[in-house]
C-alpha cells in the first residue's frame, strides 16, 4: 500500500503563506488609532487559500468562504456556525453576536473570496461588524479586489495594509513536491519545467506534482526527472498544457 500524501499544513514556508501571515500579524499587533481591516488579493491559483488555512491556524482566527448566492443573512449565518453560534432572528441581532464574539475573544475574522461580497453589494455589513468590534478582519479576493473596493469608500479607508499574493518561486516548487511527493525524489531539471509551465501557478503546480507522483507509481520509479518523464503531461485535459 503506497503512503498517503503528507498533511497540508506543512506548507509555512511558502511565500504566499509568509505574506498573509505578516498582513494579521500586522493587524493584530496595530498601534492605537490604526485601522484594522486588511486585504490580501491576487490571481487565481497563487495559493490564498494555503495562506488562508495556516493563517487561521496561527492566529485562531474565524474563516469562511464567500460565494455568489449569499446574502447578508447568509452571511451572518455562516460567520455565526464558523463560531459556533446560534443566529438571533433578525440581521441587526446577528451582527451585534457576531461583533460582541469578537471583542471577546479577540480572534481575527478573514473572509475568502471577498469579491462575492462586493458583488453583491454586502461589504457594508462587515463594516458595520468591524466597527462594532474593532478587531482584525482580513478579506481575500482577486486581483482586482482592492479596486473594486474604491467604491466602498467606509471599508476602503479602513484598510490598513494591502499584501499582493505573488507566484509560487521555485523554492515554492520544491516544497510542495517535499509535501505532496514525498515517496520520490524529484529532480531540478524536472521540478524546473513544471515551475515554467505552472507559470507561478500554485494550483498548478500541485495538479502537476500529482502527475509526476502517479507517473512514478505506475512505473515503479522512486527518483523523477525529465528524461524519465519524458512524454508524461503535467496537466492531463488542460489544452494549455499541449502549448
Amino acid at each position: 500500500m503506497t503512503q498517503a500524501p503528507k498533511p497540508v499544513n506543512s506548507i509555512a514556508p511558502l511565500r504566499n503563506v509568509s505574506l498573509l501571515s505578516s498582513q494579521v500579524d500586522r493587524l493584530v499587533n496595530r498601534m492605537e488609532g490604526e485601522p484594522g481591516m486588511g486585504c490580501f488579493f491576487g490571481a487565481p491559483g497563487l495559493g490564498k487559500s494555503f495562506a488562508k488555512v495556516y493563517a487561521a491556524n496561527k492566529y485562531r482566527a474565524y474563516h469562511v468562504q464567500a460565494d455568489d448566492t449569499w446574502t447578508r443573512k447568509v452571511l451572518c449565518q455562516e460567520i455565526l456556525a464558523a463560531m459556533g453560534i446560534t443566529p438571533a432572528g433578525t440581521i441587526p441581532e446577528m451582527v451585534r453576536q457576531i461583533a460582541e464574539q469578537l471583542t471577546l475573544s479577540r480572534r481575527p475574522l478573514i473572509i475568502d473570496e471577498a469579491d462575492f461580497l462586493v458583488k453583491k453589494s454586502l461589504i457594508e455589513a462587515l463594516r458595520a461588524i468591524y466597527e462594532r468590534s474593532m478587531t482584525p478582519i482580513i478579506l481575500i479576493g482577486e486581483e482586482h479586489l482592492p479596486q473594486n473596493l474604491q467604491r466602498w469608500e467606509r471599508v476602503f479607508s479602513r484598510i490598513l495594509d494591502w499584501t499582493h499574493a505573488e507566484p509560487a518561486s521555485e523554492a515554492d516548487a520544491r516544497h510542495l513536491a517535499n509535501v505532496y511527493c514525498h515517496e520520490i525524489t524529484i529532480a531540478d531539471d524536472l521540478l524546473k519545467v513544471l515551475h515554467e509551465k505552472a507559470k507561478g501557478s500554485a494550483r498548478r503546480i500541485v495538479i502537476g506534482l500529482s502527475s509526476i507522483r502517479k507517473h512514478a507509481l505506475t512505473t515503479g520509479t522512486k527518483q523523477m526527472d525529465r528524461a524519465n518523464f519524458n512524454g508524461g503531461e503535467f496537466f492531463p485535459g488542460d489544452l494549455r498544457s499541449f502549448r
